[in-house]
């Protein structure tokens, strides 16, 4: 880890070299462990956006849902609007205990919502309707499941693909630990 530079003065200005924050992330970072109650509450506001898009076909609000999901696979709740505002405004207030989860699960489920809001978003400029509003739906449909019942559709295909061995253990030493191994 480098250390926090120092300005002529001698202190400690909190930057490094690499861009890490004094607590050694960076900006490019997802969080490991995730608190699953934030994983929820962020579902639940995409569930809002999906119904929004799906009754109104607003393509501006496309464009920000596919943001937030490539935002969160790039740095978690750092750049996405949705993530910020979960994670530093809803979940601060609330008393529920942190129920701590494997980040790297979350970051895959949020990688297939990118898959499948970025098609959504050009669909929607090129005209494809039709294309658009069934992408969205499949992305209503699995954050409606992580919002009301905690069931992350990308986490279990993320754990599959660890089973077969497409993604390695060494991806996740804490799911193999939490799924029992392979």
């Amino acid at each position: 880890m480098d250390e926090p530079l120092q300005d002529a003065t001698g202190s400690r200005s909190g930057a490094t070299p690499s861009g890490a924050t004094p607590s050694g992330a960076t900006l490019f970072s997802f969080p490991h462990p995730v608190d699953e109650v934030s994983a929820r509450l962020v579902a639940a506001g995409v569930v809002v956006q999906c119904v929004v898009v799906l009754a109104t076909g607003w393509t501006p609000l496309l464009a920000v849902l596919a943001w937030g999901f490539v935002a969160r696979v790039a740095t978690g709740p750092t750049l996405s609007p949705l993530g910020t505002l979960v994670t530093r405004v809803v979940r601060p207030r609330l008393s529920w205990a942190v129920r701590d989860v494997p980040g790297p699960p979350k970051r895959f489920a949020q990688g297939i919502g990118a898959v499948l809001t970025v098609p959504a978003l050009v669909a929607a400029l090129a005209g494809a309707d039709g294309v658009a509003t069934v992408l969205v739906a499949m992305v209503l449909v699995a954050a409606s499941l992580e919002a009301a019942l905690g069931l992350c559709l990308g986490c279990h295909l993320f754990r599959l693909l660890m089973r077969v061995g497409v993604v390695p253990d060494e991806a996740c030493e804490a799911c193999a630990d939490l799924w029992g191994g392979r």
